[in-house]
């Protein structure tokens, strides 16, 4: 499988720039399974959808069209039914942008990829010269920064500030928006590009997929009877790195903490068992579940993960997802592909494309269930 097997062509003008004035007025795309085994009620014209997606004529646009749905975010309690299981990711972003000059000379810029404890941090460095072990980069928001070592891309950084380095962030730091996002980050990215339920320190990058949640809507979907849960996956700057090699099963992954706790996979269990089902909010929470599989099975699961999933792997911890409109050629395309099959994918990426869907970080999102279900 290759890289360019990936590849669309997006119109610029379609790259969300700024946020909605209201997160759940986001649109929302639901792309179908071929194959609808779900619970009566969780479409509002069930005897065309059992006929519809029975039906293989999915070559046919005007087909693939028709099967689609476009709907606003403020829908999803009226798409999901009572005792389904929403399962989020609580990360939080840092501000993990940072500026400065090296003592020898040269402008620095510094993107935080992990607090690993203490005064040190993993970070990415935008210098014209590589700095060696033992060099000193003067922070333009005080204090100072010393090269401990490099490993690959990330260097490794000891701070000499006069406070915990999380807390000293939150006023030095900046937050690093996407750089697809052609501007800097402004006052108002600092609550819209964090979801509303973040508790957990970590991440560089929000899990997108959240931001169009907002508390009225987290209460309409209480009061359908739709239930909560959460991991932790702690988004890393590889996130923005591309696929670098064309043969995918060339290409390395980056690594990510994460936490999968034993009470979420108690409420799986019950969900599952009940009839209700497992929806992610995210890509990140699929990776998070499919990550604390051991021997079939969810169990719990506190650490690293490398999980590259593209098709041919089959997801089991989930029945749908909740994702925004990625990249091309991403790994993040390439696991939705996985999940809802790729042709069906790229069918619901163009029909967005001619609807002009807003895409990535702060553009619209989609519900996507699995290629096909029995």
């Amino acid at each position: 499988m290759k890289k360019s097997d990936f590849h669309y062509e997006l119109p610029p003008e379609l790259i969300a720039q700024v946020p909605l004035p209201e997160r759940s007025a986001s649109r929302l795309l639901v792309v179908p399974p071929l194959r609808v085994g779900a619970p009566s009620g969780h479409f509002e014209d069930r005897a065309f959808q059992d006929r519809a997606f029975q039906d293989r004529a999915f070559q046919d646009r005007a087909f693939q069209d028709r099967a689609f749905q476009d709907r606003v975010f403020q829908d999803l309690p009226g798409l999901l039914a009572p005792g389904d299981l929403l399962v989020f990711n609580d990360t939080r972003v840092i501000p993990a942008r940072l500026f400065g000059q090296k003592t020898s000379g040269g402008r620095v810029e510094i993107l935080i990829e992990r607090l690993l404890g203490g005064h040190e941090a993993r970070a990415q460095l935008g210098v014209s010269k590589s700095p060696k072990a033992g060099a000193r980069i003067l922070l333009d928001a005080g204090g100072e920064a010393e090269v401990l070592g490099r490993e690959g891309e990330f260097y490794r950084l000891r701070f000499d500030i006069g406070e915990s380095l999380e807390k000293w962030l939150l006023h030095a730091g900046r937050l690093p928006l996407p750089p697809y996002i052609q501007r800097d980050a402004g006052s108002e990215d600092d609550t819209r590009y964090q979801t509303v339920f973040a508790r957990e320190v970590g991440a560089v990058a929000a899990p997108t997929a959240g931001l169009h949640f907002d508390e009225a809507l987290l209460e309409a979907l209480k009061a359908r009877g739709v239930e909560f849960g959460h991991v932790t996956l702690h988004v890393g700057a590889g996130t923005f790195q591309p696929v670098r090699v064309e043969e995918l099963d060339q290409h390395v992954m980056h690594s990510e903490w994460l936490n999968v706790g034993a009470g979420l996979i108690e409420q799986i269990r019950r969900t599952r068992q009940a009839g209700g089902r497992v929806i992610a909010v995210g890509t990140t929470v699929v990776r998070a579940l499919e990550s604390a599989m051991r021997d079939g099975e969810l169990k719990p699961y506190a650490g690293e993960t490398r999980l590259f999933i593209l098709p041919g792997y089959r997801i089991r911890s989930v029945d749908a997802l909740i994702t925004n409109f990625h990249l091309p050629e991403s790994t993040l395309l390439m696991l939705v592909s996985a999940f809802a099959g790729k042709a069906r994918v790229f069918a619901a990426y163009e029909h967005a494309i001619r609807e002009r869907y807003r895409f990535f970080s702060y553009g619209d999102a989609m519900l996507l269930y699995p290629e096909s279900t029995s």
